[in-house]
């Protein structure tokens, strides 16, 4: 893994910002909230390293270093009160088990050269917020310290693999970045640029659509950075994950995290090192994903996948339109639940639609939405998506998702463009060799890191179980004319099997931001929004409008 090196001069600006100036993981420290916001969100469209940002665009904007330096001397001053506050969460968290006090402190954290299969670890949890560098607007062509930017399992040390391994990552991350000027250049001579657009709108656009195009030949292995918030519980909970990992990448990331993060919340964490309290947890999820796997493969094993489409709703409540209307009506009453929902069945199908009309109400934008009545149904959707799409959506949180291994058994989607640039050849080459790499490391025994040799192409297969209220919010979303055409596919999918499916002609209708539109030039309208977006705030006087 290359890390960063920075200046003694650099380092000593970074000190009181950053638990550490040589780690490749780092909590950040002594920063107003709305400052890490802005930092992460930055971060997640750079190539650069979260301190490098921060040295590049932010340290003018903080507080002299100076001024925190007596801070933190006076803080060291008072440590009889923050001795006794870790005192007195240690005692609420360990003796009287309120694991609700652990949710009241949180912090930032940087994880950085972390592999896709990492991150998809990292982001598993909830109560958590997340930033990830994006395929979109960071092209992976850097080559620090000569080496392209992907991870090479720890699992492969000593095998006759690991050259394998590297030759057909360094193929596919040679095939992506000789692609990229040829792609660009095919879609300059195929959407021409308009007289209305600056070239810098035009440029944007242009490079977002070959790196959305291209992404599909980038493995699994891929590194990235992730920025999280969370607070002491959710770290707690996420680390317990890590700890009991069969990887490990994810281990070791896990011990990274833990060492910066005793420096912001040290008390949160004082049970992961209690065997009986961290290490029986840990032993607790490491036995069962073991012993559970040992008991499930005879059943499922041997059986060939049966045929599906794209999306498959595979449950729902055919009364839920029925039900969402007698949630509706619960606050605007006094009446019990099931007489509500005797009521709602009485009425007509176009009373319902009036009732469910008025409570979703005129909605001016997706963000304005409907409330909890909407949660009294839903669906389940089973998925099988290339793995780029998946990445986007699995970072949806308030909804119940689960995703099977990571492989190249349900084939690969090929954009048109590939074909239409030339570039089919090489693309079907890099899918063969991540292919036969990845069955090789089936077949040494190597199950758990053979995800890290799938190119992001490949299908995978994962289920989203989520009420109406969050299926609005996700398919609004995930099809805004912006998003990638291969996640808007999937949430078109969804939207047409609610209506049509389902039978919930309502509920679909209610998602009224739900765009079904054909999009050549995914970021256009965007990026010509925030263009005119900053032009009025370089025009106004006091730099507002």
């Amino acid at each position: 893994m290359i890390i960063e090196t920075f200046t003694p001069e650099e380092s000593r600006a970074l000190a009181p910002y950053f638990t550490n100036t040589d780690q490749p993981v780092v909590a950040l420290i002594n920063l107003p909230e709305t400052v890490k916001g802005a930092l992460f969100a930055r971060y997640s469209r750079s190539a650069k390293s979260v301190r490098r940002v921060f040295l590049d665009e932010f340290l003018g904007q903080v507080e002299p270093a100076s001024a925190l330096r007596q801070a933190q001397d006076e803080r060291t001053d008072q440590g009889v009160g923050i001795a006794r506050a870790d005192k007195l969460y240690a005692r609420v968290l360990s003796e009287y088990g309120d694991d609700s006090v652990a949710q009241l402190g949180g912090a930032h954290i940087a994880c950085e050269g972390v592999s896709n299969v990492l991150t998809k670890v990292l982001e598993w949890g909830r109560l958590m917020a997340y930033l990830e560098q994006s395929t979109r607007y960071v092209p992976y062509t850097d080559r620090p310290g000569g080496r392209w930017k992907y991870h090479v399992p720890a699992e492969l040390d000593g095998s006759p693999l690991s050259d394998t391994f590297i030759r057909t990552l360094d193929q596919a991350f040679d095939t992506y970045a000789r692609w990229i000027p040829a792609m660009e250049a095919h879609f300059r001579a195929r959407y021409p640029k308009s007289p209305d657009d600056s070239d810098g709108v035009y440029k944007s656009v242009i490079r977002a659509k070959a790196l959305d195009t291209l992404r599909g030949l980038l493995p699994a292995a891929t590194t990235s950075n992730v920025g999280l918030f969370g607070t002491g519980q959710a770290f707690e909970a996420l680390l317990l994950r890590m700890f009991a990992h069969p990887l490990e990448e994810v281990r070791g990331c896990g011990q990274l995290m833990l060492t910066e993060l005793r420096h912001v919340i040290p008390a949160f964490l004082a049970r992961l090192d209690q065997p009986n309290r961290g290490g029986r947890w840990i032993e607790y999820f490491a036995d069962t994903r073991r012993d559970f796997h040992a008991v499930a493969c005879p059943f499922v094993d041997e059986a060939i996948a049966e045929p599906r489409g794209e999306v498959t709703l595979s449950d729902f409540d055919p009364e839920g339109e029925t039900k969402v209307v007698a949630a509706a009506l619960y606050a605007a009453s006094a009446l019990p639940d099931d007489q509500l929902l005797a009521i709602a069945r009485r009425m007509s199908a176009d009373d319902r639609a009036a009732v469910l009309r008025a409570y979703v109400g005129t909605r001016a934008n997706r963000r304005h939405k409907p409330g909890r009545a909407f949660e009294r149904t839903s669906y389940r959707f089973d998925v099988l998506a290339d793995y780029g799409a998946f990445r986007d959506l699995q970072r949806h949180r308030l909804l119940t998702l689960e995703w099977q291994p990571l492989s190249t058994r349900h084939g690969y989607t090929e954009p048109a463009a590939i074909e239409e640039a030339g570039a089919l050849a090489d693309w079907r080459a890099v899918m063969e060799q991540s292919a036969d790499l990845y069955e090789q490391m089936m077949a040494d025994g190597l199950r758990d890191a053979a995800p890290y040799s799938v190119v992001m192409a490949y299908r995978v297969r994962f289920y989203m179980d989520m009420n109406a209220r969050e299926a609005m919010h996700v398919i609004e979303l995930r099809t805004s004319p912006q998003g990638h055409p291969s996640y808007r596919r999937v949430c078109q999918l969804m939207h047409r099997a609610i209506a049509d499916t389902a039978g919930h002609g309502a509920i679909a209708g209610a998602m009224r931001f739900a765009d079904h539109s054909e999009v050549e030039l995914e970021r256009l309208q965007s990026e010509r929004r925030m263009e005119k977006q900053r032009s009025a705030t370089a025009s106004s006087p006091t730099g507002d409008v």
